[in-house]
C-alpha cells in the first residue's frame, strides 16, 4: 500500500513539473528537436513513473529498430504502464497517437498536444483521418509514432482485434512497422485497477514490417501481419524465451 501511495504522489507530482516545462516552453515559442524539452517532458515523466512504481524495466531487441529512419511502434495495450514503458525506453523522439479523452486530463492533455502528441477522435471518422493526417507529417518531419492497434486497453490482457487505421498511418508515411510487446503491465495495474502489484517490464522488440509497395488497400493485411508478429513476441516471452 505504501508503494501504490507513493506512485500516485510521484504521478502527480512528475505531471505538473513536466507537463508545466512543456507548456512553458511552448508559450515561449521554444522550437521541437531531438531530445529537446518536448522530448524531456514524456521521457523523464516515464522514467519518474516507473521508478516510483518499482517496475523497472528491459528492451529488448532494440538492434532490430531501423536507424537513421523513423518508424511506426505497433503495441499491444493492457495498462497505462505500456505508455510509461515505452517512453522510457524507445530510443530517438517518439510521439503517440493516443485517444481524444486523454486530452481532457488536466495540465497534460495541453502538455501533450503541445509536445507533438496526436490526439485521435474514435468517434468520429472524418476527425480520426485529419488526426492520422496529422500523425503522417509527424513521423515525415522525423520523429517516430507509437500506436495501439487495439484502440483501447484491453481488460483481460488478452490481445484484442486491430483497427487497420493506424496501418494507414504507417502506409501513408512510407515506413516500417515495428511491433512491440509490452510484457507484465496488465499484471502491474489492469485497467480500471488502483492497487499496484509491481514487478518487472520487458518491452520486446520484433522484426519490422516494410511498407514500401502497399497501398491504403493493404491495411488489414499489414494489420494481420503486425498481430501475427505480437502474438508471437508473446509465445516467445510466455516460453521463457525472450531473450532475443
Amino acid at each position: 500500500m505504501i508503494r501504490t501511495i507513493w506512485f500516485y504522489l510521484v504521478l502527480v507530482v512528475s505531471s505538473v513539473i513536466h507537463a508545466g516545462g512543456v507548456l512553458v516552453a511552448a508559450l515561449l515559442g521554444v522550437k521541437r528537436r531531438p531530445g529537446g524539452i518536448y522530448d524531456w517532458g514524456a521521457t523523464d515523466w516515464a522514467r519518474d513513473i516507473i521508478a516510483a512504481a518499482g517496475t523497472p524495466v528491459e528492451l529488448q531487441g532494440a538492434d532490430r529498430i531501423p536507424r537513421n529512419q523513423p518508424v511506426v511502434y505497433a503495441s499491444n495495450h493492457s495498462s497505462m504502464f505500456d505508455i510509461w514503458a515505452l517512453a522510457a525506453t524507445l530510443p530517438g523522439s517518439v510521439r503517440f497517437v493516443a485517444k481524444q479523452e486523454l486530452v481532457k486530463v488536466p495540465l497534460v492533455g495541453r502538455a501533450m498536444l503541445a509536445a507533438g502528441h496526436v490526439a485521435i477522435d474514435r468517434f468520429n471518422r472524418a476527425r480520426a483521418f485529419e488526426a492520422y493526417e496529422r500523425a503522417a507529417a509527424v513521423i515525415r518531419g522525423g520523429i517516430s509514432a507509437v500506436v495501439f492497434p487495439e484502440g483501447t486497453r484491453s481488460r483481460t490482457g488478452e490481445l484484442l482485434p486491430f483497427k487497420n487505421a493506424p496501418f494507414g498511418l504507417a502506409i501513408a508515411a512510407g515506413v516500417p512497422v515495428v511491433p512491440v510487446y509490452v510484457h507484465n503491465s496488465f499484471q502491474i495495474l489492469p485497467k480500471g485497477g488502483v492497487r499496484l502489484h509491481p514487478r518487472p517490464i520487458r518491452v520486446l522488440i520484433g522484426e519490422p514490417i516494410a511498407t514500401a509497395g502497399l497501398s491504403l488497400d493493404h491495411r488489414q493485411l499489414l494489420a494481420e501481419r503486425t498481430r501475427a508478429a505480437l502474438l508471437a513476441l508473446r509465445a516467445r516471452v510466455d516460453s521463457g524465451d525472450g531473450s532475443r
